[in-house]
């Protein structure tokens, strides 16, 4: 029987993520002062579906996520999307060092979770969005750079925050591997 590559429940996961990412990204977002970047809470569900899901639904949800909103503003800009998706890819490869799904997230796995999710941010904000952006749009390298810097920061806050929340509160509901146990 052949192996399969994605589970129902991951493709749910996908589903609900990029309804929920897109839905942030569209209608929650306060300007940060910088042009055409803004503090989202889009980010801090991204981090905590590819952390519970792994690195497909990751990148699937950034991927879909981040498409549906530009496609509502009029035309998809690829160097953000791609950037969005790198970034659900890289913190969902580390999923099992976060057990969140185990029901043990703690102080240590939230420490781990948020080094993560700041490297991924650099890497996708200050890295390929703003690299792309000055190859596929010809973007002076200043304004992108800045944009890519101010989204890093923050989303690398909100997700401190928000998403360590959200990490504590759902592995909370988990039942934790070996604590059930037959009298």
């Amino acid at each position: 029987m052949a192996k399969k590559i994605i589970s129902v429940r991951t493709v749910v996961a996908v589903g609900i993520g990029a309804a929920l990412v897109f839905v942030l990204m569209r209608f929650v977002a306060i300007p940060s002062g910088i042009p055409n970047t803004n503090l989202q809470l889009a980010p801090a569900i991204l981090t905590v579906f590819a952390a519970i899901f792994g690195p497909l639904a990751g990148f699937l949800i950034g991927l879909i996520g981040h498409t549906l909103t530009d496609l509502t503003w009029g035309a998809p800009w690829w160097s953000w999307i791609i950037a969005d998706a790198v970034f659900g890819l890289l913190v969902g490869l580390f999923a099992k060092l976060y057990n969140i799904e185990g029901g043990r997230f703690g102080v240590k796995n939230a420490i781990v979770l948020n080094v993560i999710q700041i490297f991924a941010n650099v890497v996708a904000w200050v890295a390929i969005a703003p690299s792309l952006d000055i190859l596929i749009y010809q973007e002076p390298a200043d304004k992108v750079y800045l944009q890519g810097l101010a989204a890093a920061g923050l989303n690398s806050a909100v997700i401190l925050i928000l998403g360590t929340i959200l990490a504590f509160g759902y592995s909370r509901t988990k039942v934790k591997a070996g604590s059930l146990k037959a009298e």
